[in-house]
């Protein structure tokens, strides 16, 4: 008796989850519009007026409790007793030129926070994300019947400068909103190809941290160099000692990457500067290897300014942190069989570990929940593809689109079908 009602609850969830999905072709002429709109009107990071309030209108229309919390967006729909369950799309762009070819390319320039004129695009596809997101949230509103519990629609800015998920929780998110059982996000990428997503349990974006080292000589003439302290001998000593790091002290089986990103220094070719400024970047799959990096390139930074006999200590500045994005195996494993039953099996794949990094993790640990978060694919077989930033970066509208919708949906409702 108890297994007959289990299969028909089970198979009225299979209908619901069916019934939703259905109801894509509904939704894409307008999805298509709206990102292309969003597209040629990107938004620098913590600057995303126009893009929130291009979303709160649409999640009013759609029916949800709206709120904008630290420069983010929430939309809360409440239906019944069941799950309450939180998706999240960022929402920023970046400083780039577009040079992608694209009809509808972004000409738009903004005033980033030094006050400098810059390009601005989306290049990293979050314009994807938000109109994906906007579609589940439609999708969910017009199908009450078919899930019972709460839908939280979460929209964050500046994940690019891994702010936007802390200004969120430092404005107050966690009391201001249902808490989730559960959180769930996802990533326009390279691969897999277009039309289908990339799954994983555990570690699926490393930490990260930058740093700016300010090291200190002594200006001179290029023909006096017994008179000065040369800043940038000091800073090449730097960036050549640093390597060892990961290859001597950092366990083999640890993923580490240290970057040396840029390196400022002089104005002439006769001069010997006073100061030289480096902006290092810092990956790995744990926690506790990114401090024991940091705490060596200090080391490093000190031992080096030491021995170069440096006017002042190094300032070092950290910045960007990332905390490690760690799927949870259970709701990963529940996501996964949800998206290979109503997406398809060929649709599903595995994803390989990706070395960029995301804040979203902050959300769902500031309300202790847990998490997963997938890939779905931007480029068809036809297409060149071109990594996340690069000014080219344009992935096809569809099936990229609608696969995005779909994944969102099938990965929500696979916890709020009835």
């Amino acid at each position: 008796m108890h297994e007959a009602i289990f299969i028909a609850a089970k198979n009225r969830g299979n209908m619901s989850i069916e019934t939703v999905l259905n109801k894509i072709n509904d939704i894409e002429d307008w999805q298509e519009e709206l990102y292309i709109e969003l597209h040629q009107n990107p938004e620098l990071s913590m600057q995303e007026t126009e893009t929130a309030a291009t979303i709160t209108k649409r999640l009013q229309q759609f029916g949800y409790e709206v709120e904008q919390i630290g420069g983010g967006v929430v939309g809360v729909l409440r239906n019944g007793e069941g799950p309450t369950v939180l998706y999240r799309a960022d929402i920023d762009a970046l400083p780039v030129k577009e040079a992608t070819g694209l009809p509808y390319a972004s000409t738009k320039t903004m005033i980033d926070r030094q006050g400098n004129e810059v390009p601005v695009m989306h290049a990293c596809g979050h314009d994807l994300h938000i109109v994906a997101g906007l579609g589940a949230a439609a999708l969910l509103a017009d199908s009450c019947d078919e899930w019972s519990g709460t839908y939280i629609a979460l929209f964050q800015p500046a994940e690019e400068t891994a702010e936007g998920a802390r200004s969120m929780v430092n404005d107050g998110l966690v009391d201001r909103i249902p808490k989730p059982d559960v959180a769930l996000s996802q990533h326009v990428l390279t691969k897999p190809e277009a039309g289908k997503v990339g799954t994983t349990a555990g570690p699926v974006l490393s930490t990260a941290a930058s740093m700016r080292i300010t090291v200190y000589g002594k200006g001179s003439h290029g023909s006096m160099p017994h008179l000065g302290i040369d800043p940038i001998v000091l800073a090449s000593s730097i960036v050549l000692r640093l390597q060892p790091i990961i290859s001597r002290e950092v366990n083999p089986f640890e993923m580490a990457v240290v970057t040396v990103g840029s390196i400022h220094s002089g104005t002439k070719a006769n001069i010997i500067p006073a100061e030289a400024e480096l902006q290092l970047n810092i990956r790995a799959y744990s926690e506790q290897v990114r401090d024991q990096i940091i705490a060596a390139i200090k080391r490093v930074v000190n031992a080096e300014c030491e021995a170069s006999n440096a006017t002042a200590p190094a300032k070092i500045e950290v910045f960007d942190e990332y905390p490690l994005t760690n799927n949870d195996p259970e709701v990963n494993e529940r996501v996964t069989a949800a998206m290979i039953k109503y997406l398809g099996a060929d649709r599903v794949e595995k994803l390989d570990p990706v070395t960029a990094s995301e804040d979203f993790s902050i959300v769902p640990t500031a309300f202790g929940v847990p998490y997963t978060y997938w890939g779905f694919g931007g480029f068809t077989p036809d297409q060149q593809v071109f990594p996340n930033h690069n000014p080219a970066f344009g992935p096809a509208m569809q099936p990229t689109l609608r696969t995005g919708t779909e994944a969102a949906t099938v990965a929500v409702l696979s916890y709020l079908a009835k």
